[in-house]
């Protein structure tokens, strides 16, 4: 009787170390199990706020050149892409009407004398009681309408001869040519001249932007022709209205271009600086892209769990990023071992 009772213990001993073995063994395969993560504890800072756009440089002037009347061209002087100076002549046209215009002038000229002397006799004529004040005002008019008549006249063949030797107004260079020697001037320029010194970049800023830009604002720009060199700009005109169609209003920024180097039509980046602001930065390892969309999440730790959180990205700061919504301050974001978490998942946290 002793006996099965001293085995019976034994047994019983035996099953309690058994299972306090298997208990811990679980529980410690189970804690194994668990994916393990690095986490760094991440707080709002001052970050610059660098707004980026891009545009297309502009000429800052403008001037079509063609004919005021419709004539036929001698000769060019210039081609396209030429370099050319205010008062420059650049179109000789055909002066076939001048001469014609020189002959107006001569005839209005001469009826104006005619006019004028039937004008001295009838005023001598009233005062010696030989006419009237009436034929006089007549005569009067008759001057009038004569001298009016050689202005005219004068003015039509000033234009001409201007018609007939084309100057460019601005020094600057040839952006377009649309005709040769021995065409007729047509609806088209002749020619285009543009000032390249300085350019003009336009850029859209939205609402949210508008009251953070002011005239003589610093701008810096990249060209893709130039790498990374920078090129320094600055604002000159802001539109006072808003485009109803894409919400945003016209920036222009002027940049020198002393040495040619900056050509119409090259593509821009402009960035500009709007000032200062606090958001949490993190580093770029803990920012998530999630598969099949333009979404960023960040998994934040708290009492042994990940939680998935989506976040807006502001600007990249060396290896990190400004996040501008998302994360809070002073929260624990997991920097390693992403690829095998959920949302709500416990974790197993490492150093």
């Amino acid at each position: 009787m002793k006996k099965t009772i001293l085995t019976f213990l034994s047994l019983a001993v035996l099953l309690s170390v058994s299972s306090c073995s298997s208990d811990s063994e679980k529980e410690k395969t189970e804690t194994e199990e668990l994916p393990a993560v690095k986490v760094e504890t991440v707080s709002e800072q001052e970050v610059d706020q660098i707004a980026t756009y891009t545009a297309t440089v502009e000429p800052e002037i403008v001037n079509n050149i063609s004919a005021m009347m419709a004539n036929r061209i001698k000769a060019i002087y210039v081609d396209e892409g030429m370099n050319v100076s205010a008062g420059q002549k650049l179109v000789l046209l055909d002066d076939v009407n001048t001469t014609s215009y020189e002959i107006q002038v001569d005839n209005a000229k001469a009826n104006l004398r005619n006019v004028q002397l039937n004008y001295d006799r009838a005023v001598e004529l009233l005062k010696i009681g030989g006419g009237t004040k009436q034929q006089v005002d007549q005569m009067e008019i008759q001057l009038i309408n004569a001298k009016n008549a050689v202005a005219s006249a004068e003015r039509t063949l000033r234009n001409a001869r201007e018609n007939t030797v084309l100057t460019s107004p601005v020094s600057g260079v040839v952006t377009a040519r649309n005709y040769d020697p021995g065409d007729m001037t047509g609806q088209l320029p002749i020619l285009t001249v543009a000032r390249v010194n300085p350019v003009k970049v336009v850029i859209n800023v939205s609402e949210t932007e508008f009251s953070k830009i002011h005239k003589g604002m610093p701008a810096t720009m990249t060209f893709d022709t130039y790498g990374d060199e920078q090129f320094e700009g600055k604002i000159t005109l802001i539109s006072p209205t808003i485009d109803q169609a894409s919400k945003t209003f016209g920036v222009e920024i002027t940049v020198p271009n002393g040495n040619g180097k900056i050509l119409p039509g090259m593509f821009a980046r402009v960035t500009l600086n709007l000032g200062i602001g606090r958001h949490v930065v993190v580093p770029d390892k803990a920012i998530v892209k999630q598969t099949g969309s333009g979404n960023h999440y960040v998994y934040i730790y708290k009492d042994g769990k990940v939680t998935y959180s989506q976040v807006e990205l502001g600007q990249r700061i060396g290896n990190s990023y400004e996040i501008l919504s998302g994360v809070p301050d002073n929260a624990e974001v997991v920097v390693y071992g992403q690829s095998k978490l959920s949302n709500g998942a416990s974790v197993k946290r490492i150093k």
